[in-house]
């Protein structure tokens, strides 16, 4: 895996904190920790140059001096071959991402006991901090690789346990569809609708087929042969490589130049797979959580969801 940054340009924060100030002292060390700064010695701090790590540098920096201590931002330059090798294996985060493989392993041999809440929470946990410990991986090796797909696997698991009948990825690419010919038809999909079906079925109504009628099923097996199936194993419309339903939806009737329900895609594929983290993703799968909570049927709970979902649209539109 290539190198994000080059060995041959460092930055060293050398400070000296006024004693009296406990306050000041936790704050720096906090943020040089979250930075990734190694350690040299007591009161000297290392980071590769480059991708605005000397501008956060500066700004702690300038916390120090005000806080009446002293600190110093030098160039390293040109070091020698040892010293890049040496200066390169302090950034060593190999151990950490065996830490956090090991972790996910436990969740997920043991996330069978938790209930489902619980079991999301630590999921959503486990993926900060692989974005934290990516985020200050700046020679990144296998570990980095590993880790992630420790994780996808660990994802992939729990939907699959939580929500039977989850569609796995089918091959190829996504075929265009005329929407002419999805018109005032019949569109079945499994019962109990969660994120993805939640959203695909409010695209279907609000921009493929306005007149669509929806079929909830026990299982995939029970739908018509006159019925556009989605979001299960052998629909008409599922699960295609990295997309999920909504996503493919968007792909097959040339709906990805609307930029508001790309964003809308990646925050149902976040709450739906995980993956790229979306800002909103916790709030919106509260709200929905609790619509399908309070709802009676799917029926009720598509008609509350849609108003959602347009809200969603027009704020990601804005």
């Amino acid at each position: 895996m290539k190198a994000l940054f080059s060995t041959e340009k460092w930055l060293a924060l050398v400070v000296s904190l006024p004693t009296p100030s406990t306050a000041l002292r936790m704050r720096v060390w906090r943020a040089l920790k979250a930075l990734g700064c190694a350690v040299l010695r007591d009161g000297v701090y290392l980071l590769p140059a480059g991708r605005g790590l000397r501008q956060a540098l500066r700004m702690h920096a300038e916390e120090i001096k005000q806080g009446g201590g002293n600190a110093y931002l030098l160039n390293v330059a040109n070091p020698s071959t040892e010293e890049k090798t040496d200066f390169q294996g302090l950034f060593d985060r190999r151990e950490e991402y065996r830490e956090l493989v090991r972790r996910i392993g436990a969740f997920q041999a043991g996330f069978a006991a938790l209930d489902a809440n619980a079991a999301r929470r630590q999921l959503k946990l486990l993926r900060r901090d692989l974005e934290v410990l990516v985020a200050v991986d700046y020679f990144p090796g296998a570990g980095k690789a590993n880790a992630e797909d420790a994780l996808t696997e660990a994802e992939a698991v729990f939907l699959a346990r939580m929500t039977p009948g989850e569609p796995g990825a089918a091959p190829g690419a996504v075929k265009p569809r005329n929407k002419a010919a999805y018109r005032n038809r019949l569109w079945a999909t499994r019962r109990h609708l969660w994120v993805d079906r939640m959203a695909s079925a409010w695209l279907i109504r609000r921009f493929i087929d306005p007149d669509a009628r929806f079929m909830w099923l026990d299982a995939p097996e029970d739908c018509p042969p006159q019925a556009v199936g989605f979001d299960f194993n052998g629909a008409d419309f599922t699960h295609v490589g990295n997309r999920v339903t909504f996503e493919v939806l968007l792909a097959s009737f040339g709906m990805e130049p609307d930029a508001a329900l790309v964003k809308l895609g990646g925050l149902v594929h976040c709450l739906d797979v995980g993956g790229t983290p979306v800002a909103e993703a916790a709030g919106v799968e509260m709200v929905l959580a609790g619509a399908r909570q309070r709802c009676a049927d799917d029926d009720a709970l598509l008609a509350d969801v849609s108003a959602i979902f347009d809200s969603l649209y027009a704020g990601f539109t804005e």
